[in-house]
């Protein structure tokens, strides 16, 4: 049995000469638990909300997309991108070509995202799960080319789900010059209407500004022939996605890069990610501020412990062993409010997420969900217990060697 060990287990549970001593050793492992917990339950909303964003990228976004990595386009006909789509667990792909352009409708305008899709872009996608009013997706009609607009861009424009008339799209021109004596000559105009439906994706970057049309329609309007903007990929069931990826990133070689969910929205989740390290910094300090009280506890217990250093140099105890008695106490303190605190988060968690207690807001149904998500992963409680030890145990290092030095030899 390890000799410190055992005499510091003894004196962390058994009663001191001074009873303050066993408040003060009380209310460190509580301080340290409390910040444990915090940490627990902050970063576990931070992956509730994390793993509620991932969940709406069901419908829209497709499971892998092929981009160039130099420039807004690239050929469609290219042989690697040919290659691509015959590979074995390719189910269906869909060419896109994407750019910003100015819609007008009724006197009123905004900037819009234009979206051309082909005719695959509804098996690719299952649109029609996030369609309003008239849910059968349709891209185009004889001549007539459709434009689903988003909710809340439709809600700017002033539409409803079918609305009437035809929305105006205006696009700089890309080839040939200006004539300054007619400007809209500076400009290809063309028209869309509606198809009877809406889409809400329920978040702002699509449900704001995108407008889904023909990819004839968009290579006209933007003078991209034969190009595309985007490959976008549905896997059929139970390919192994990682690997398919890294295998399509084999065959675009250093000209496309292939994205999955997380990388097309990796804007949205390098947000998430900084505000979660920023948070667990910030805890982090509240922790080291809680492990002064340990450096308390342990100086008074060193002083009310100097009858007994004497009796243990006496039976052959070293200054070593004895300095690591109390190294010793102070760490099993910062254990034991490691091991409370996260146990006491876990259950907080686990009752939020079966009662919802802490809501989002007054109203049910204001927002996507009722209550703050919560999600524990086990890899951010493993590294918050050895935040705890670690901050514990430096916390008692110095304290410890310099009163031991000081006070007892």
């Amino acid at each position: 049995m390890n000799f410190p060990f055992y005499i510091a287990r003894r004196y962390l549970f058994s009663k001191k000469s001074t009873h303050a001593i066993n408040i003060i050793s009380g209310i460190s492992g509580v301080g340290v638990a409390v910040a444990t917990m915090a940490l627990v339950v902050t970063l576990s909303v931070f992956n509730g909300f994390h793993d509620l964003v991932a969940t709406f990228f069901t419908s829209f976004d497709p499971q892998l997309e092929v981009v160039p990595v130099v420039g807004k386009t690239a050929p469609a006909d290219d042989p690697a991108l040919a290659k691509i789509k015959t590979l074995p667990e390719v189910e269906v792909t869909s060419e896109c070509v994407k750019d910003q352009a100015l819609a007008i409708y009724k006197g009123r305008q905004t900037m819009i995202t234009l979206m051309g899709v082909d005719d695959n872009f509804e098996r690719m996608s299952r649109i029609d799960e996030i369609l309003y009013g008239n849910e059968n997706f349709s891209l185009h009609a004889a001549n007539l080319n459709f434009g689903t607009v988003g909710i809340r861009l439709a809600e700017t424009l002033g539409m409803n789900a079918n609305w009437d008339g035809s929305l105006m799209i205006y696009a700089p021109r890309k080839i040939g010059q200006l004539d300054m004596a007619n400007p809209t000559d500076g400009f290809v105009v063309d028209s869309l209407i509606s198809p009877g439906s809406v889409f809400m994706v329920k978040q702002g970057k699509y449900d704001k500004d995108h407008v889904i049309a023909p990819i004839s329609f968009a290579r006209t309007l933007f003078e991209q022939q034969g190009m595309l903007s985007s490959l976008q990929i549905r896997l059929k069931n139970g390919s192994d996605l990682d690997k398919v990826k890294a295998e399509m990133q084999s065959i675009a070689g250093n000209r496309f890069k292939v994205l999955d969910r997380y990388e097309q929205q990796q804007d949205t989740f390098r947000i998430m990610q900084v505000e979660k390290f920023i948070a667990y910094i910030f805890l982090t300090f509240i922790l080291i501020v809680a492990s002064f009280n340990i450096i308390g506890s342990i100086s008074m217990l060193i002083i009310d412990k100097k009858n007994d250093v004497v009796t243990l140099r006496n039976l052959g105890a070293t200054d070593r062993q004895i300095t690591q008695i109390f190294l010793f106490e102070g760490r099993l303190i910062s254990v034991f409010g490691a091991v409370v605190g996260i146990l006491v988060g876990l259950l907080l968690c686990w009752l939020q997420q079966q009662f919802g207690l802490v809501a989002l807001g007054q109203s049910s149904g204001t927002f996507v969900v009722d209550a703050y998500p919560v999600s524990v992963h086990p890899e951010d409680v493993a590294v918050i217990f050895f935040t705890v030890i670690l901050v514990g145990f430096i916390a008692v290092w110095y304290p410890v060697r310099y009163f031991s030095k000081r006070l007892l030899i």
